[in-house]
């Protein structure tokens, strides 16, 4: 007797290994699932615009990481005693200009560095309703608590969305034939724009990645995070607190079919080795001058090298200078 609805889900023909260059882009379960690749020693840039929900502003920061032009004060807004940057997340604001400004490009610099060697692209869109700032008519990222009419709240069409990112990812593609994108759509239910406007918003963006992958069929994949959330996740004990992100739990299952779906047998192998060093390293002892310790963290660094000797191309540097400094 089956209690919930099973997602099938094939292995994707677009494996992710540790020697693809990826970059995540959008919403708060992008960072999830960027967060386990860091984890697990793969290469990518994470949200280096911060999460950002919107189609349009995450085809913009993309659009942004092209040209290469660093931001500059006359970009930033203040408010409340902070400067902002509207393309931004919070976390990038600051009491100071220059404070702000460097968040901003230390992050922006390598990821616009990256971005034409990138050949995976994990973009996840959260909603479909933008606020366009009406001083200029530019979509926010990120409203900054600024108060709301100050703002125009609009929702995107289907069609607004395929042909801004019909342009992207022609761009990407023509400079770097051999980048994939990956899809998914938010499980994250934004109940702050109603109910149905939140269904409303989530087919919409449904629609358009459908739209795009008959449009780009050899270029983009899509993964079933919302289904497996919706369906075999549907029970409130899956839930946080707030009753609209997941829990860690079905956040850590939803990485299991993540992986199942784009990763070989072989990267999968990689990553369960790699996971028993990784507790080794966040093992804090009570006596760390101990001769105990001491003979443990010999062993630890034998096995990162180890590691790392059989696979050359996943840099343990960090970690072998973390351990000299235990």
């Amino acid at each position: 007797m089956e209690f919930s609805t099973a997602i099938q889900i094939p292995r994707s023909d677009i494996l992710i290994t540790h020697s693809s260059q990826i970059m995540v882009l959008g919403s708060c379960f992008s960072s999830h699932i960027g967060s386990r690749l860091l984890q697990h020693k793969f290469k990518l840039e994470e949200n280096p615009f911060g999460i950002l929900y919107n189609p349009f502003s995450i085809s913009r920061a993309i659009g942004r990481l092209l040209t290469g032009v660093p931001f500059t004060e006359s970009e930033l807004i203040r408010h409340n005693g902070l400067y902002h940057s509207l393309m931004h997340h919070g976390q990038f604001s600051d009491t100071e200009k220059q404070g702000c400004l460097g968040k901003i490009n230390i992050r922006f610099e390598p990821a616009a560095a990256q971005i034409r060697r990138t050949s995976l692209f994990l973009v996840t869109f959260g909603t479909a309703f933008v606020y366009r700032w009406k001083e200029n008519g530019e979509i926010a990222g990120n409203c900054h608590q600024i108060p709301a009419d100050r703002f125009i709240r609009v929702r995107l069409s289907v069609d607004e969305i395929v042909k801004e990112w019909k342009e992207v990812i022609g761009r990407i593609i023509n400079e770097n034939p051999g980048a994939r994108f990956l899809f998914t759509v938010s499980p994250v239910r934004h109940l702050r724009e109603g109910a149905h406007e939140n269904q409303l918003s989530k087919s919409i963006l449904h629609l358009v990645i459908d739209a795009l992958q008959q449009g780009f069929p050899e270029v983009i994949r899509y993964f079933p995070a919302y289904e497996l959330m919706m369906d075999e996740l549907r029970d409130y004990r899956f839930y946080a607190d707030d009753m609209m992100h997941p829990s860690p739990l079905a956040i850590e299952y939803i990485w299991e079919r993540f992986s199942e779906t784009f990763f070989s047998d072989e990267t999968r192998s990689v990553n369960a080795e790699w996971a028993q060093i990784r507790k080794g390293l966040n093992h804090r002892p009570l006596h760390p001058d101990t001769p105990s310790f001491r003979s443990f963290k010999k062993l630890l660094s034998q096995k990162i090298e180890i590691f790392a000797a059989r696979h050359p191309e996943i840099s343990c540097d960090e970690e072998i200078n973390l351990l000299q400094s235990k």
